[in-house]
């Protein structure tokens, strides 16, 4: 009686273990499946020793408005941590009521401006944190009609230009303006295309989308992502001009960035400067081969090569992949 009692109680105890196990494992399953920063359409912003990274959240979060989080090494993040339960602008703040897409923040003077889209509209709203809350004196649009992917590009000579994504009978096409300097209003006799699908690697859709710009000496990079957002195939190319309205000629070997390693549908970039002084890109790629949401983000470093027997430079994606993952 007493050893089958025992070998019950053994039994008891296996079947107890094991169901733990199974907890533990499905608990870890479930802890890296969202350990990764799930955003689309990534920036950062590095102020104050402090990186700050915003995006296109899931569905639900899209309806509500824009995320945050931070980190001090861009590996290691936390949040959501915006002022708004974790948003850094929350819908009732701002003109839009759905699609809170593709934000951007720059710090000018001692406010910061997130450049963002909502009903597939270009806005900007105002902050005195980098956590928020963003918000708009004037509940309007910044372009009236449909335009999206909006970023600012600040010249050396202290000009300013607006970049985004214009919707026309002829697709998807990266524009620009120069915008003023109170940065909430564009000129709009400025507007001008600045580059279109043209190259054979943009199969899909007619679309270029997510431009944004960077000065290496006298040549203005405009980077943009081909493709649309939920082909496999997107990826990113860049057109150089002597000026930052054009015109634009693009790089011949595009796109410089596609499936890099196992990644799908990589694209939406932006640059920024890093603690260490080296420059890095951050960009999205779908959440595996299977699924494009929720979308990863993912940093690589990059630099501006000199191309053999030329005075040009070509921008380069350096192979050192940064993973940002949540504490």
């Amino acid at each position: 009686m007493l050893y089958r009692s025992m070998k019950i109680f053994l039994v008891l105890l296996l079947l107890i273990g094991l169901g733990s196990y199974s907890k533990a494992s499905i608990g870890t399953h479930r802890a890296d499946s969202i350990a990764n920063v799930l955003l689309g359409d990534p920036f950062i912003l590095v102020d104050k020793g402090t990186y700050y990274m915003y995006g296109t959240g899931s569905k639900s979060e899209n309806h509500r408005g824009i995320e945050v989080y931070r980190s001090k090494d861009l590996v290691h993040w936390e949040g959501p941590c915006g002022a708004r339960e974790g948003l850094a602008l929350d819908h009732a703040d701002v003109w839009g009521t759905k699609g809170f897409w593709a934000p951007e923040v720059f710090k000018v003077g001692e406010k910061y401006y997130m450049f963002y889209t909502a009903n597939e509209h270009s806005l900007v709203a105002v902050s005195s944190s980098p956590l928020g809350p963003f918000k708009q004196e004037v509940k309007e649009p910044l372009i009236e009609t449909k335009a999206i992917d909006g970023s600012l590009f600040i010249d050396t000579d202290g000009k300013k230009y607006y970049y985004f994504v214009n919707f026309t009978p002829d697709g998807m096409q990266s524009w620009v303006a120069e915008i003023n300097d109170n940065l909430l209003s564009i000129k709009k006799e400025t507007m001008r295309k600045c580059v279109g699908q043209s190259q054979p690697w943009e199969h899909y859709q007619s679309v270029n989308e997510g431009p944004c710009v960077q000065k290496h000496g006298n040549t203005y990079y405009l980077v943009y992502s081909g493709n649309a957002f939920d082909n496999q195939n997107y990826g990113l190319g860049y057109a150089t001009s002597s000026s930052p309205m054009g015109p634009w000629t693009k790089w011949d070997k595009n796109p410089f960035w596609q499936k890099p390693g196992d990644l799908v549908g990589v694209g939406h970039c932006q640059f920024f400067i890093g603690l260490d002084k080296k420059e890095y890109m951050v960009y999205h790629a779908h959440n595996s081969k299977t699924s494009i949401h929720p979308r990863k983000a993912y940093i690589n470093p990059v630099r501006f090569s000199r191309l053999k027997n030329s005075d040009q430079y070509r921008l380069e994606v350096l192979p050192k992949m940064i993973t940002p993952v949540l504490n």
